[in-house]
């Protein structure tokens, strides 16, 4: 047995979180009136993971991946879902958007599912670990969607979950360290004693590190190179020790949790779009499954009653790309009905100075203060929907936003009607709610509107150039 199928044998947390949970999710929905409703005013409080907000401080650990290379944990803030048996290929066949024609042991790949009539549910990192053997490894809301349909499905497959550290006991199953920025070759050279195997883009390779074998998957965040190592946590330690000692004079900088979650923005990776499950029929047996603890909540200026005005379609954040119709899987019709367009585009938006320092500012005047922008990362809901208008016309939705230092530069990713998605063009995002929801996160305050620029994604040349190359 392998380092990483012991450690999911070894998994405190079982599947079967849906059924049984508690309160279910439509339980929920009918409760409060209406899932909007639900969302908005959703009172879990502002997560905390235990790693460390900030190693040194959250501008110079930014740096880090750019000049030097960044040594982040990934061990607590995602889920792991294990699946084994002779038709785990075949589950995640159907449930995937993505071709599974050239999958084979030791690659990866992003997972992206819709719903029966097309919309997003999310996306998660697939590993293909052994024969009939997967690691499927996001946010929750692709994992619970895997989940169910092993769950209630006529499917020969085992499914054991390993929750993140907010909601599981004890430690995680496996240790998920990533290192990233243009020493991070020298240093992989000096932490496995010899040459790094030239693999491409989610391959995956073996390693032995500190005399323990240990599995990577080569990709670069932010265009840059690097690996994400992974193996048993009980390896955990000494893992960690070994990268930090060949990290010495490579310029290696430990990235706390506040730095880390600023990557996507230079990436262009949207990492919470809203999951298209709280409405229509063909989602209705998920949502008595599901628990109203995974219902998440809703923040920002976009504001409807009709939960479904905030469904994405896979081409909203160039998921089209990844769509393949050579095998039946869920929303596969509604999709071919839909692939010629017209479709709204992902874009950056590169957020004015002046009105950002207007947010901030407003709160040294008197009156009402806009809401708080906090730094790096000014989300303050699961799923951030902000209004993005062109004179009086909705055009669009702004998503994730906050600062890069690398760029000096406050920005958001967004998707946008085609004729206002060009590099250039200007745009309106509104901050703020009104009326202000319920949630903890939510201060009284007062909308404003900031101008912004349409800029390209990913944001940095280097990863619209390279990201999948190095």
């Amino acid at each position: 047995m392998s380092n990483v199928a012991a450690a999911a044998a070894r998994t405190p947390e079982p599947a079967g979180d849906g059924a049984g949970a508690g309160e279910s999710l439509q339980a929920a929905i009918d409760r409060v009136g209406s899932p909007v409703s639900l969302l908005r005013d959703a009172q879990a409080r502002p997560t905390v993971f235990p790693v460390a907000p900030e190693f040194s401080n959250w501008r110079s650990e930014q740096h880090a991946w750019r000049e030097s290379c960044a040594l982040l944990d990934q061990s607590h803030h995602m889920t792991d879902l294990f699946l084994r048996g002779p038709e785990a290929a075949q589950l995640l066949e159907r449930l995937a958007v993505n071709s599974f024609a050239n999958f084979p042991v030791d690659r990866a790949k992003q997972f992206v599912a819709v719903n029966d009539d097309g919309h997003l549910i999310g996306d998660a990192i697939l590993t293909h670990i052994d024969d009939d053997y997967y690691v499927l490894v996001g946010h929750q809301m692709v994992i619970d969607w895997t989940q169910f349909h092993a769950e209630t499905g006529d499917w020969d497959v085992e499914v054991t979950r390993d929750g993140n550290s907010i909601v599981r006991a004890g430690a995680p199953a496996l240790f998920r360290y990533e290192l990233q920025g243009p020493t991070a070759l020298p240093i992989m050279e000096r932490l496995i004693g010899g040459e790094v195997p030239r693999i491409g883009f989610f391959h995956m390779a073996r390693f032995t590190i500190a005399g323990l074998q240990v599995r990577g998957i080569r990709h670069g965040m932010a265009g840059q190179p690097g690996f994400e190592l992974f193996g048993a946590w009980g390896d955990a330690d000494r893992v960690l020790e070994a990268i930090l000692e060949a990290g010495s004079g490579h310029g290696l900088v430990r990235v706390g949790a506040k730095g880390y979650s600023t990557a996507n923005l230079e990436s262009g990776w949207v990492p919470s779009p809203l999951p298209a499950i709280f409405s229509g029929d063909s989602t209705a047996d998920y949502r008595r499954w599901l628990p109203a603890t995974s219902a998440g909540s809703l923040g920002g200026s976009f504001a409807s009653e009709r939960i479904e005005d905030y469904y994405l379609t896979p081409w909203d954040l160039d998921y089209g790309r990844t769509i393949s119709f050579d095998h039946d899987f869920v929303g596969r019709d509604a999709l071919q009905r839909v692939a010629e367009g017209p479709h709204r585009r992902k874009v950056t938006l590169e957020w004015n100075a002046d009105d950002v320092r207007g947010v901030w500012g407003s709160l040294l005047e008197d009156g009402l203060a806009a809401k708080y922008m906090d730094l790096p990362k000014s989300r303050y809901a699961l799923y951030q929907v902000d209004r993005v208008r062109v004179g009086d016309t909705i055009v669009g939705q702004s998503f994730d936003c906050g600062y890069i230092a690398n760029e000096q530069a406050y920005v958001s990713l967004a998707t946008l009607d085609a004729a206002h998605a060009d590099v250039g063009a200007e745009v309106t995002v509104t901050w703020g709610e009104e009326p202000n929801s319920h949630k903890p996160q939510v201060e009284p305050h007062r909308q404003v509107e900031v101008r912004a620029t349409v800029a390209p994604w990913p944001y940095v040349r280097e990863a619209r150039e390279h990201y999948r190359t190095s």
